[in-house]
């Protein structure tokens, strides 16, 4: 009787899994073939076709629309969001892709003095980066001794949600203690190249990398994050994301508002994204394959990183769980086609 009811909850699961996926793809289709256009009819029974014959289903098919509406042509190679959530993540990361929400182990895990971590406070008590326990009269002076404005954030926060901005007046211990686990971080003075984009705000670099099934990492895709003059900080609900040429750093012509639709300049600043290149791109790839050398047993990593004002690679997070690689591939990809993620769902065709 357990059994059977495990499995009606996970076939439940499963259902509103892939139908909330289903509605967000058919919602994006519909913004971006009003402004590209009805997308070619031969080419979404390619990926439907591609969908059920390679991948299993026709529940991963709605994604594939996405990105052949984006690309303008269907490719071999790509990975559905949701085949991504369901297959590739339990399979290529296991629990351990829990590790990237705490945030007290980013330190020692990675083994990085990019991070902008300060201090954490996590079950009832306040901790330093290598695991010192602080008097909590102590706090105020750690976090404003160098520093006129920090940044909470909420343990397994996500999508822009649970960041909180802190002064030397409004700081309170009762209000952190309400707020819960978190990490308390240095405000990041960002490059002037991503304030002429977007000043209110500092803009994240998203770099997804990867293990092969030997052990190889490698950089696959990259994008930039730039908020609206009202935003303190990058949300979902409002950024634009710009992809990258991964080879030299340059932004395309085009970024993209949450809804898919399409901008060649940042509504508020004015400033064209073509060919600017973003300063110290090298070391931003070499920095986050040398963290995730720390880690390769999670096969697939988003990292957030940004250049500060004194050319510094900085560690904003790392999302080790589902690092969402849709834009990447409806804008990139295939980004992943080496790697072979489609024949990890095999068993079950």
């Amino acid at each position: 009787m357990r059994k059977q009811l495990k499995k009606l909850i996970h076939k439940a699961y499963e259902f509103n899994y892939h139908r909330s996926h289903k509605n967000s793809a058919m919602k994006a289709l519909k913004h971006i073939e009003r402004e590209k256009g009805k997308t070619n009819p031969m080419d979404l029974k390619l990926a439907k076709e591609y969908a059920k014959n390679v991948l299993g289903s026709n529940k991963y098919a709605p994604w594939l629309y996405v990105y052949t509406a984006i690309a303008g042509e269907f490719k071999e190679g790509w990975i559905p969001d949701n085949y991504y959530g369901e297959i590739v993540i339990p399979k290529l990361k296991g629990d351990y892709k829990n590790l990237g929400d705490r945030n007290i182990l980013t330190n020692p895990l990675l083994r990085t003095t990019n991070s902008v971590d300060i201090c954490y406070f996590i079950n009832q008590m306040f901790w330093t980066t290598d695991f010192k326990a602080i008097d909590e009269k102590n706090i105020y002076n750690l976090l404003f001794k160098n520093n006129e404005q920090i940044v909470f954030k909420i343990e397994n926060s996500s999508k822009g949600k649970g960041v909180y901005f802190f002064n030397k007046e409004n700081f309170s211990l009762i209000n952190i203690k309400k707020l819960g686990n978190g990490v308390f971080q240095n405000y990041i003075k960002q490059h002037p190249f991503f304030s002429k984009i977007s000043k209110s705000s500092v803009a994240t670099i998203r770099i997804t990398t990867t293990c092969d099934d030997k052990g190889n990492l490698s950089v696959n895709a990259g994008f930039l994050r730039v908020g609206r003059n009202k935003d303190t900080h990058i949300k979902t609900t409002t950024t634009i994301r710009i992809p990258i040429n991964m080879n030299d750093g340059a932004l395309f012509q085009y970024g993209f508002f949450p809804n898919w639709e399409t901008t060649e300049y940042h509504p508020d600043s004015e400033t064209i994204f073509r060919n600017k290149i973003i300063p110290s791109f090298e070391k931003c790839k070499t920095e986050v394959l040398k963290m995730h050398s720390n880690v390769p047993f999670i096969r697939c990593i988003g990292w957030d990183i940004i250049v500060d004002d004194q050319d510094k690679i900085r560690l904003i997070e790392w999302n080790a769980e589902h690092n969402d690689i849709k834009f990447d591939e409806a804008t990139q990809g295939p980004c992943f086609k080496e790697l072979q993620w489609e024949k990890l769902n095999i068993q079950q065709f």
